[in-house]
Formats: structure tokens, sequence, C-alpha cells
């Protein structure tokens, strides 16, 4: 096999957004730093257009907030967890508790205002 031909990302892509296993979920839920997470499936063309906004989010806030997507399709239970019904949809958890929900496409200035008003004082570096 020619592993040339086969798609690749930078690996500052993979580092700052983490596509979320069932595994990874227990260090999520409890995890000190706040969790942004995107639910999305590939089906969904505003999940899509959402994407590149996020993945920039990421490299700006990425030191303060973990950046998160979760395939509605591939992890079913996290979506009902969240009562999930409309993609994309973007929460902010702080200590395992949602302080955010946003449902539908949203514009990066409107997530740069939510992410810094959870980042601003928070102690974090």
């Amino acid at each position: 096999r020619d592993l040339h031909s086969f798609p690749t990302r930078r690996s500052s892509d993979l580092d700052k957004v983490l596509h979320v296993q069932a595994a990874d979920w227990p260090g999520l839920e409890t995890s000190a730093k706040p969790v942004f997470l995107d639910f999305w499936a590939d089906w969904c063309g505003p999940c899509k257009m959402l994407g590149p906004t996020f993945e920039r989010l990421a490299d700006q806030y990425g030191e303060k907030v973990t950046f998160a997507k979760v395939n509605v399709d591939d992890l079913p239970e996290i979506a009902n967890k969240f009562s999930i019904r409309s993609i994309p949809t973007l929460i902010l958890m702080q200590g395992g508790c949602v302080v955010e929900t946003l449902v539908g496409l949203r514009s990066e200035q409107e997530l740069a205002q939510l992410l810094s008003r959870h980042t601003n004082g928070n102690g974090s570096k």
C-alpha cells in the first residue's frame, strides 16, 4: 500500500480538537478544565460549515478550554444524555455541569464571546 495516497491532517488539528470515542468520555465529564462539545454528524451540512470555525477557536482558546467533537451517530448514548435533538449543538461544560447550550450554526464572533466570558478570571493561565 502506498501511504502517500491517504489524506493527511496537520498534527496541530488533531491535537487541538478531540474526536471523542466512548473511552474518552469519563475524562471529559470530570475535567477541571472547561469542555466545549460540538455534537455533529457526517450528513449534517451546517455541522460541516461549523467545523473550521470550531478548529480556529480551538487554536485560540485551546490552552484554557478542551475542544471535543461528538459524532451523534457513533455515540448516541452521549447525545441522549444531553437530550440532543438538533445538530449542530454546542455545549460548554465546567466542572461536569452544562453552563451554555447553543443550537444551530453560530458565528465565530458569537462563539468567541461566549468562550471569553467563561475563560476570563477563572484562574486559567
